[in-house]
Formats: structure tokens, C-alpha cells, sequence
């Protein structure tokens, strides 16, 4: 169920508010490019700044927008545990196909505490994603806990955004080859399949969902010159995107295809002139933009 091109789906503002109606268009703009499933309110849909209420809502409006037209795998991760499992039996009572969950930030728990807290998340029944950024949560699961954990049956990969493509193999052998391994990271997403990954959750994909998708199909079929020829068109685009904050990266372009603002909420800021400009430049070189 889990492979190929995922959206880390943005979440359109309108002023202060969610903006419904461009959510609802861009979940099927998505699903018509060949987006393979979409991944609402993660970092880049801006969970830290939404509230419980709009959370929920946006997950509740993915899910019924689909219609299980694609998989819906729900943001729901937390540092603290109570919360991640509440938003996980949010996920499965709103119809998603899994939940994404954050290993736990900023409190830094041992590799004891990564477990029992995905062991308590895993009990609601709902298949779960990892997803390991130890740049951002400053503590980062092993290839051995990981292979502990994916020994419960709702445990079923991780996204992972660690960025070391050796990482891969060693969770191969820790995990089975059968664990869903998804690139949390768009610059290394071909060498991430060549060494055994299935796909990408992807910032991108917001942008280029149909050349994302094409990448990513040449990848499952062994098409490794396509993908790269591909990703070789892409690249200035993922570096433009990064270049600040990557979720207002992403909005930027959006706008610039007319499919959502670039409102984003405080403390992140609209991107500058200099990287506006860099990232039209990197979507004309794509062919995005004419």
C-alpha cells in the first residue's frame, strides 16, 4: 500500500483560517498526478502551529476528500505521548490508512523511551510510520530499536529523513526487507531506493506531484536512468524549496501555479525576494512554469 510518491501536503491558509476549499482541490490534484498518498498535517501541513481543533479537521477533510481514491497516512505525532495517541485514535476514527509518527522532540528520551512510547501508539490498532529527523527532534532511534519495534505487527516503516543512505541496509537486516522504507528527504530519494527504499514523503511532490510520481514509478521498476535523468531536472527545485523554511518554500511555488497562497503562520515568515526568485527560476527550469 505504501510505496512510490507521498505528499507531506501543505495546509492552505485563508487569513487565519484553513482554507477548505484549496485543500479539497489540492488533494485532488494530487490523486490525478499520481500521487501515491498523501500525508496531511506533518511538519510541512504546519502541525506545530495548528490547533487540536484544526488538526483534526484537516485530517477529517484529507480523509473524506480521498475517498479512498489514495491511502491517507494522518500526522500524529507528539513528544508527549498522550497527545500522539490521541491524534493516532483521531486518525483511525476519521478513515485514515495509517498515522505518521514523530520519534519524540526536544525532551530527548532514551532508545528505552523511543520504544515503550511506539509501543503505546502501536496498541491503537492503526498502522504506524515512523519518522525518525534526528536534526530536528535531537535524538535519533538506532537501526536496533527500530527492529525491536517492527516486530509488532502495527508497526509496518519508517519515513526516514537521517539523510545516511547506509542507513537503509542496516535497517534492512534489523527490520526485514519487507519494513516500508520511505525517504523523508527529496535530494537523496534515488540513492534511498537504489539501496532498498520504496519511496518518498515528499515536500516537492506539492509542487511536481506528476513528475515525483514518474520518478518514483521508474524507481519500482528498476528504471534507475529515468529517475535519475528525472531527478537530475528536479534538483535545483528541491535546493530552491530548502533554501528557508521548506513548507514556505513550497507555498511560494503553489502560489505561482494558483493553487494556494503563500500565507504561512508566525514564527515562520513568507520566503524572501532573493529565494522567490530562485525557486520561479528552479520551476521554469523544470518546466512547472513557462
Amino acid at each position: 500500500m505504501f510505496k512510490g510518491s507521498m505528499v507531506a501536503l501543505v495546509t492552505p491558509f485563508a487569513g487565519d483560517a484553513v482554507d477548505g476549499t484549496a485543500l479539497d482541490a489540492l488533494v485532488d490534484w494530487h490523486v490525478e498526478a499520481g500521487t501515491s498518498a498523501l500525508v496531511p498535517v506533518g511538519t510541512t501541513g504546519e502541525s506545530p502551529t495548528l490547533t487540536h481543533a484544526e488538526h483534526e479537521a484537516v485530517v477529517t477533510a484529507v480523509v473524506r476528500r480521498a475517498d479512498g481514491r489514495v491511502p491517507v497516512i494522518a500526522g500524529a505525532g507528539s513528544n508527549n505521548t498522550a497527545e500522539a495517541l490521541h491524534y493516532v485514535r483521531h486518525a483511525k476514527d476519521a478513515g485514515a490508512d495509517a498515522a505518521l509518527v514523530v520519534v519524540p522532540y526536544y525532551n530527548k528520551p532514551t532508545q528505552d523511551g523511543l520504544l515503550r512510547h511506539f509501543e503505546a501508539v502501536a496498541e491503537v490498532g492503526l498502522p504506524i510510520v515512523i519518522y525518525n529527523i534526528p536534526g530536528r527532534s535531537a535524538v535519533d532511534m538506532t537501526p536496533a530499536t527500530m527492529g525491536r519495534l517492527a516486530q509488532h505487527p502495527a508497526i509496518v516503516g519508517v519515513k526516514d529523513a537521517t539523510g545516511d543512505l547506509a542507513r537503509v541496509s542496516a535497517q534492512r537486516i534489523a527490520c526485514g526487507a519487507d519494513f516500508v522504507q520511505l525517504s523523508g528527504e527529496d535530494a537523496t530519494a534515488h540513492g534511498f531506493n537504489a539501496q532498498g527504499g520504496v519511496g518518498c514523503i515528499s515536500v516537492t511532490a506539492n509542487v511536481a506531484p506528476k513528475l515525483l510520481a514518474e520518478m518514483q514509478a521508474a524507481c519500482l521498476a528498476n528504471d534507475y536512468a529515468t529517475a535519475l535523468t528525472i531527478q537530475d531536472r528536479l534538483m535545483p527545485l528541491h535546493g530552491a524549496i530548502f533554501a528557508e523554511p521548506g513548507l514556505a518554500g513550497a507555498k511560494h511555488a503553489l502560489s505561482l501555479l494558483g493553487r494556494c497562497g503563500p500565507d504561512v503562520r508566525l514564527p515562520l515568515v513568507p520566503v524572501t525576494d532573493a529565494a522567490g526568485g530562485r525557486i520561479e527560476s528552479a520551476m521554469r527550469m523544470a518546466g512547472l512554469l513557462h
